[in-house]
This record gives structure tokens, sequence and C-alpha cells, in this order.
């Protein structure tokens, strides 16, 4: 089954040689509920549908909106969400509160898009912007755009507003332009089997929860943060982190991790300043307390090389604990946690788990459970007792933020390059063999079967 897409943030991108992305994943589900394999064809916005009328692919899924101007073009699934038509400034911009505040506004956008409609509408209304459409351009590089300040404005649904607001947290997601507007899948006209099979997947992986963790994967729990504390990072990636740029990489790459995740890790522990000290007693840049410090093999955990060391060493032997665990986004979710607040703890909610018929190895329950430490009727029948459990969740939750923020970086530094498909040679990706899985699974030289660092 042939998926068509765009590549962009929201839909589907390759990391690390993996395919990720909310749509990507979606879709991945609904081709192992028929039992297929899944491939992928990326297009520009304005081929989409017309790929699709050439039997080029099976479906679309690409965040579209489904409306009347296009059931000529396609037939659409059931809504899985509902977005609203977003615009984008620069935070240095004056306020617009009001539609007719618009008047003067130069904002582009990408060609064939709802937002160029709904712009035109205006326009039609007797708005006085200046719209200016710019062909094949992906939204996020108008957003892009705007945050550095070469363009004034651009429009973007809300998901994918908020999606880039992390990368970009110079822009502001302002007014609602549009009603609520449904995102739907789109098949070829006539084809009501593939479409009925869909409509039935979709109730489904709302029904079951699979909507909604693939959508917290990708959306919510990004989201756990305020502005200023992303902001306050971005600060911090530009004046702290190159201080230690160099011991961080070194570390990551003698245990096999991506360098941006250990970062991440550094900054929720310690904003990078080394001579941190929490109320515990744990020091350091990494946090290490003295008794792991001992085990690791370091004498100093102020020393910032030596405090990186332990903590990356630390990491990876907690991620061998949970060995067993064979999802390794699930395995790195654990061991980030156990890091946090112990490995006895985590075993604990586990265990607790497993208790209320919920899956021990998956985040999803372990996010319920370890809350639920701080329970009397909970915790007094655990090995390791108390626990402030909501902590490891924020923990886990914040670092994954900022992993993700500097993977976002580093796509947008490299030019906001694009995989492009041709009709001769599509762009294809066997979802049977990768599986969806995130950009830190395991390469095959990697001795500890964890994460393998980016060059």
């Amino acid at each position: 089954m042939v998926m068509i897409t765009q590549n962009s943030a929201h839909t589907y991108y390759i990391h690390r040689d993996q395919p990720m992305g909310f749509e990507y994943e979606l879709a991945l589900e609904f081709s192992r509920e028929l039992g297929v394999e899944l491939r992928v064809v990326t297009a520009d916005w304005s081929e989409i549908f017309h790929k699709l009328a050439r039997g080029e692919g099976d479906f679309i899924a690409a965040g579209i909106t489904a409306h009347a101007g296009r059931e000529a073009l396609a037939e659409f699934s059931l809504p899985y969400d509902t977005v609203r038509q977003r615009l984008i400034l620069h935070e240095n911009h004056p306020f617009i509160r009001r539609v007719g505040e618009l008047e003067g506004l130069t904002i582009h956008v990408s060609a064939g898009t709802t937002y160029q409609e709904r712009l035109a509408e205006l326009k039609e209304e007797g708005i006085g912007l200046e719209m200016v459409v710019a062909p094949d351009v992906l939204t996020e590089e108008l957003i892009r755009q705007v945050a550095e300040g070469k363009i004034e404005a651009t429009v973007a649904d809300s998901n994918i507003a908020l999606l880039n607001r992390r990368y970009y947290p110079d822009v502001r997601v302002g007014m609602a332009l549009s009603e609520e507007q449904p995102l739907a899948w789109a098949v070829r006209k006539g084809d009501s089997d593939l479409l009925e099979s869909m409509n039935l997947f979709l109730k489904k992986a709302k029904g079951n929860g699979t909507l909604a963790r693939i959508r917290r994967f990708y959306h919510d729990d990004r989201n756990g943060l305020h502005q200023l504390d992303i902001e306050a990072f971005h600060q911090s990636m530009e004046e702290d982190f190159p201080l230690y740029e160099e011991q961080i990489k070194a570390a990551a790459q003698s245990y096999g991790f991506d360098w941006r995740l250990i970062t991440a890790m550094i900054y929720q522990e310690s904003r990078f300043r080394s001579q941190a000290q929490s109320y515990t007693g744990v020091r350091g840049l990494m946090q290490v307390t003295l008794e792991t410090a001992r085990e690791m093999g370091i004498e100093n955990r102020l020393d910032p090389e030596q405090s990186i060391r332990a903590g990356v060493k630390y990491l990876a032997l907690l991620l061998e604990r949970f060995s067993r665990v064979e999802d390794p986004r699930q395995r790195l979710y654990l061991a980030l946690a156990a890091y946090n607040i112990g490995y006895g703890h985590v075993r604990d909610a586990q265990k607790i788990a497993r208790s209320r018929g919920q899956d021990p190895t998956s985040w999803s329950s372990l996010r319920e459970t370890l809350p639920l430490l701080s329970h009397p009727e909970y915790y007094l029948n655990t090995r390791y007792g108390y626990a402030r459990g909501t902590e490891p969740v924020a923990y886990v939750t914040n670092i994954m933020t900022y992993f993700d923020i500097l993977i976002g970086k580093m796509k947008s530094s490299a030019g906001s390059a694009r995989l492009r498909s041709s009709p001769s040679s599509p762009t294809c990706y066997s979802g049977a063999v990768l599986s969806g899985n995130p950009p830190w699974i395991p390469g095959p030289s990697c001795p500890w079967e964890m994460m393998c660092s980016v060059t």
C-alpha cells in the first residue's frame, strides 16, 4: 500500500535512515491493521492530488483539510483531528487581534493551499492585505523565514504552528484566520473498499488510544514546557553549550549515544551549571550521586568532563538493565526515568502496571503508574516504597522536548533540505522492515545496542 505525503516535520521525514512523522506512524498502524507493507512516496503540495489520480499511490496522508472545494479531487475519510489556520508573525511584530488589522500586512503562503484560499477570501471581503504566493515552498520553510525576519508573516494550521514554535522561539502564533477544519486522509474517487477500511481503522485508532499515543509523542509531550522555558533553552545552547561541546560529544560517542540526547539531559539536570547541587546532594553537570560517582570510577563530580562521563556511562548501564524491553524507544524512556528516580522505583511502577493489566514495558503505562508511587495504597505494597512519581514523568517529557528541538534546529540549519521523489524513481521505504522506529534505534555497529551517535 502506497502512501502519498509531503516531506515535512509534521507528516513524514527521515532521521538517521529511519522514517518518522505523525502521518507516517498513523499510516504505518493502518498498514499493519490490513496486513500489508507500507511504502511512501513524497511529493510537492501541487502534485499530491495529481499523483493520487494517476495511480502513483493509494491514499494521501499529508495533514490535508477536507472541504467542499476538494470533493472533485478525491474522497475523504472520517476526520482524525481538527485545526484552525493561524497567523504567524515575528515576536517583535505588533499584535494583531482583529481581521481588520491585517490591512497592509504582507503574508507569504504556499501555492495551492487552503491558506491561499482563505487569504483570497479576505481580500474579496475588502481587507487590504498583500498576499505573496510561493510555489512548492513548505509552510515550515516560511515559518523559518518569519523567524529570521526575511518575510513579515505567513499562515499555518495550528498543529504545524505549535510544532514549529519550539524550533523557532522568535515566532508568535497569532490570531485564528479560520474556523475549525477537519483533517482527513484522501483516496481516489470510487475507491470505496479502501475508504471503508480506512474509516474503520480511524474509528478503532480513536477508541483504543492509538491515535492519542501517536499525537502525544509528536505533539502533546512537547508542549509541557512554557515558551519562556524553550527560549531559555535556545539561549543556553548558544551561550553555555559550546563550553562543554567537546566533552559531551566525546562521551556520547564512547557509549553510542546521540550527543543531542545527552545535551538535552544535561540541560534538564543542571542547565549547564557545572557547580550545580540539588537539595538531595547530587552534584555537577549530570547531577551524579556520590555512590554513582564511585561506581562509575570518577573522583570529582564537579569536574565537567568527569561528570559527563559518569552520567553517560550510568545511563548506558541503566539501558542494559532494561535490556529485556524489546522496543528501544520504550527502553530509553525507562532508563531516563530510572536515572531520575532510581531503578528500583521504576521496577515498582512496572509491577503496579502489571497488576493493573497494563504493559509494564510501555512508557504510556508508566506515565500513569509512576505517579501512583506517592499514594499509600500503592507504595505500601512496593519494595522501594514512596517516591515522587510525577517528577520522572516530567523529566522524560522535558528531555525529549529538548532533544526534539535540537533535531529540528539541525534540520533547519542544513538548509531545509527536502527528500523528493520522481515518477521514474519514487522514494519508498518499507514500513515492514523499518517498523516506524524512532531516531535513536541502534545501528549494527553499536556495542551497547542503544543509540548510535550522529556524525
